[in-house]
């Protein structure tokens, strides 16, 4: 199975070109107001040109109002929404749009195996289930997690698609990938040469290593 790969908190249009280049499958824009990668609605929309088809746009929120949702659907059209907050599977699904829903894997509850698939369970909807490292700020810090704690999850039935993020960088993608397989990675501050600026060298480190890593 090939593993698919999004590219988070773009920011410039060299970078969504140099994601495109690399032959990414999806990139994010984040809408937190918290985060020094947020982009207004506007500016998204002005990026989102550069994407070309069969790349999809992922929208990430952390506990949005719902006027605040609606207007990146109006300007920017994304093809997923990625909810990394405290939504509850109701506000996830209101949108009436595609979506994945983040755990921060570590957070109160979601530090065991046990209680990290439990809460999983509830989020039966969701197109796919992101794994992110706990952290103050909601995602983005380049912190990894015990990748033990995804037993229960990977073993469920019924479990979702498998998005592993968290402290994934070209130099250890390959052996994530490879011990876990999962559907997807999603990295952000790992090619950045600070926040919000992507490297092109290592966007396309980080794409290869995952290549080759599917290829064993």
């Amino acid at each position: 199975m090939r593993t698919r790969i999004k590219i988070c908190g773009l920011t410039r249009e060299q970078d969504i070109d140099a994601a495109v280049s690399a032959g990414v499958d999806a990139i994010g824009f984040v809408f937190y107001p918290k985060s020094k990668r947020c982009l207004t609605p506007a500016r998204a929309a002005q990026l989102r040109r550069r994407v070309p088809a069969f790349v999809d746009v992922v929208a990430l929120f952390v506990n949005p109002a719902d006027d605040e949702v609606r207007a990146v659907l109006d300007q920017v059209g994304p093809e997923l929404l990625q909810f990394h907050g405290d939504e509850t599977p109701q506000q996830c699904a209101h949108h009436g749009q595609r979506f994945l829903r983040a755990f921060r894997v570590g957070a109160p509850g979601l530090d065991t195996a046990a209680g990290l698939a439990a809460q999983c369970r509830a989020y039966g909807e969701a197109a796919g289930w992101l794994f992110d490292s706990y952290s103050t700020g909601y995602g983005g810090s380049g912190l990894a997690f015990d990748h033990a704690l995804l037993d229960e999850v990977r073993a469920d039935p019924l479990s979702r698609p498998l998005i592993l993020s968290g402290g994934l960088k070209p130099e250890n993608v390959g052996q994530a990938v490879r011990l876990l397989r999962p559907w997807a990675v999603d990295v952000s501050s790992g090619v950045e040469v600070e926040q919000g600026i992507k490297s092109s060298d290592r966007i396309s480190v980080f794409v290869a290593a995952t290549q080759e890593a599917d290829a064993k």
